[in-house]
C-alpha cells in the first residue's frame, strides 16, 4: 500500500507543478470572459475548441470551470452542458485508456507486486466511489483516473462512475454561465451531491449486467449453432446423446 500511495502523491505532484508554474497565465487567458471571446473567435468551430480546451486540461493548467461555463454563455445550459459533460468525460477516458495501455508489466515495475495487488483490489472494490468524489475536485480527476488504469478498473465501471461525476459537473457549470452566476456555490454542491446519488442508481445495472455475462459464460450460451455441449467426463458416448428417430412405432 507504501508504493500505491506513493505514486498517487507522485501523480498529484506532477499535476500540481505546471498549474503552480503557468496557472496564473492560463487563468488569465481562459477565465470566464477570455475563454468566451477566445472560443468564439473560433466561429461555428467554438463548441469543438471547447472540448479540446477541456481534454487539454489533462496535460495543461486549463480552468476547466471557466470554460464549461463558457460553453454555457455560447450554447446554453443543454447544448453547453452537453458539450462541457463530453470535454470532461474524454479527458478522463483518456487519462484512463493511457495508463491502462501501458500494460501490467509496467504497472509492475511502478507499484510492484504488492502495490499492484493493493491497487486492483482497491479498485475493484471501491473504484467507482473514488472515481465519481473525484470529479469535482481540483487535481484529483486526473490522478484518480490515471491510477484507475494502472489497476485495470473494470472498463464498464470506470466509465459508468466517470459519466456520472462529469455530467452534473458539466451541466452545472454550463447553466452557471449561462445564468450570469459569479458565486458558483450551487454550481459545487450540485457537482459533489449529485454523482454519488447517480452512482447508487447505476450499481443495480452494473451488477446485474455482470450477473447477466456469468450466466452466459455458465451455461454456454452463443455456442456456435449446431454444436452440442461438451459430454460429461465418464459418460459413455452411447448416453451423450439421443437415439436417432426410428420415425415409427
Amino acid at each position: 500500500m507504501a508504493r500505491l500511495l506513493g505514486l498517487f502523491l507522485l501523480l498529484a505532484l506532477a499535476v500540481l507543478v505546471p498549474f503552480l508554474i503557468w496557472g496564473a497565465a492560463f487563468e488569465q487567458s481562459f477565465g470566464e470572459q477570455a475563454a468566451v471571446a477566445w472560443l468564439a473567435s473560433w466561429g461555428p468551430w467554438a463548441g469543438l475548441a471547447g472540448v479540446l480546451l477541456l481534454i487539454a486540461d489533462l496535460f495543461l493548467p486549463i480552468p476547466a470551470s471557466a470554460v464549461m461555463a463558457a460553453l454555457g454563455i455560447l450554447y446554453g445550459p443543454l447544448a453547453g452542458g452537453l458539450l462541457a459533460f463530453a470535454g470532461g468525460f474524454l479527458s478522463g477516458t483518456l487519462a484512463y485508456l493511457l495508463c491502462r495501455a501501458l500494460g501490467r508489466p509496467a504497472a509492475l515495475r511502478l507499484l510492484g507486486p504488492q502495490g499492484l495487488a493493493d491497487g486492483e483490489q482497491l479498485f475493484a472494490r471501491a473504484g467507482g466511489w473514488l472515481v465519481v468524489f473525484s470529479r469535482w475536485l481540483p487535481f484529483l480527476p486526473e490522478v484518480v483516473a490515471c491510477m484507475a488504469g494502472l489497476a485495470r478498473m473494470p472498463p464498464a465501471a470506470f466509465l459508468t462512475a466517470l459519466a456520472c461525476g462529469s455530467a452534473p459537473l458539466g451541466f452545472a457549470f454550463a447553466a452557471l454561465g449561462h445564468a450570469g452566476a459569479t458565486t458558483p456555490i450551487l454550481a459545487v454542491a450540485l457537482s459533489a451531491s449529485l454523482p454519488p446519488l447517480l452512482w447508487l442508481a447505476a450499481g443495480p445495472c452494473l451488477r446485474a449486467r455482470r450477473g447477466d455475462r456469468a450466466g452466459f459464460s455458465r451455461t454456454g450460451a452463443g455456442r456456435p449453432r449446431g454444436t452440442t455441449p461438451p459430454r460429461a467426463r465418464g459418460t459413455p458416448p452411447s448416453l451423450s446423446r439421443r437415439p436417432p428417430c426410428t420415425g415409427g412405432r
